[in-house]
């Protein structure tokens, strides 16, 4: 079901045409579609972005939360037929799906967060590749672990989570090359209970340090008095992480959502690969303050990362990004 007020309608698919119009200056339509409410962090940043185009006068925005893949291609259709300009949104499961409807649209632009290579000349594909702050967060977690064992509680093992994982162990193994990790996937986008549960058995098995790549690790680790750093979004302010979440890696989808707003206004909008919008070169990924641990944590360290942070801001310093099945090694 459409969320807000629809556009207005009559705006056809004109298969003939592959050319985008140049809008100028005007206001384009956006619609947002996602599978979950607009409160889950992934899809928060996808509106939190949007939001912001809006409130700068750069779009009309509307959006359909909690869409069913079994309607998401009907709901995309919907958004098509009733003129907008630009669609952004999830085909994770459905991709083959939503490429056929950006097929029979040639005239209108996607956006769609996505594993697979860009389509055609209007289906552009993103993700969220927030590895180099992950690596930097693992610097940090490796010189404070005392036990050198770390956990780490994610969603399910594919690329985008992997990488992360990966990339934080690479950091943490930066600087004790001994530590080892305990690795769970709870098979859920969003089961708090269960990733509490699954955090509580590797503190049991003595990690003191967590990874909170799921909500719930962050009360299993005030719960047992040890520290852990978040993703996507700040996890101390955000998640009740006060005292608990010394950092997170964070994703900024505004550059992203900028880029393709002015290629849409310009006519030239084109089948692109947006993960290099979702890195720290490009703003889209950035290191959260330390807050309340700012001088908890070692001085060199703290260094380090800053020096770190320019090197891969520059190309100098490349995370290594790894998005096979991350496992424990103890």
């Amino acid at each position: 079901m459409i969320n807000r007020r629809q556009f207005g309608a009559g705006a056809a698919a004109i298969t003939a045409l592959s050319a985008f119009p140049v809008l100028g200056n005007a206001k384009i339509k956006v619609a947002g579609i996602y599978t979950v409410p607009t409160q889950q962090k992934w899809v928060a940043r996808l509106h939190l972005a949007l939001d912001a185009a809006a409130k700068m006068g750069k779009i009309d925005y509307v959006y359909s939360e909690s869409t069913a893949n079994t309607d998401y291609v009907r709901v995309m259709r919907e958004y098509c037929d009733s003129g907008v300009n630009l669609i952004v949104g999830e085909a994770f499961g459905i991709s083959k799906e939503a490429r056929k409807v950006a097929d029979d649209y040639p005239n209108i632009s996607f956006l769609m967060g996505d594993p697979f290579k860009p389509h055609g000349n209007n289906f552009s594909v993103f993700d969220n590749y927030i590895h180099e702050p992950c690596y930097l967060m693992g610097k940090i977690a490796g010189a404070m672990t005392k036990s050198n064992k770390i956990g780490m509680v994610g969603g399910y093992p594919i690329g985008e989570v992997n990488r992360l994982f990966h990339a934080f162990m690479d950091g943490a193994k930066s600087v004790k090359p001994d530590i080892q990790f305990k690795v769970t996937f709870i098979g859920s986008w969003y089961d708090p209970p269960k990733a509490k549960e699954a955090a509580f058995a590797q503190i049991e098995a003595g990690c003191d340090i967590m990874y909170a790549e799921r909500a719930g690790v962050v009360d299993a680790c005030r719960e047992k008095g040890i520290l852990a750093f978040g993703n996507v979004n700040d996890m101390n302010k955000e998640e009740n992480g006060t005292d608990v979440v010394v950092t997170s890696a964070l994703w900024h989808m505004e550059s992203a959502i900028n880029h393709a707003i002015d290629k849409v206004k310009s006519g030239t909008f084109t089948a692109e690969e947006y993960h290099k919008w979702t890195m720290m070169q490009m703003g889209g990924a950035t290191l959260a303050p330390y807050y309340e641990f700012e001088d908890k944590i070692p001085l060199d360290v703290k260094l380090e990362v800053t020096t770190l942070s320019n090197k891969i801001k520059s190309g100098e310093f490349v995370v290594n990004i790894n998005d096979e099945e991350p496992k424990s090694t103890f």
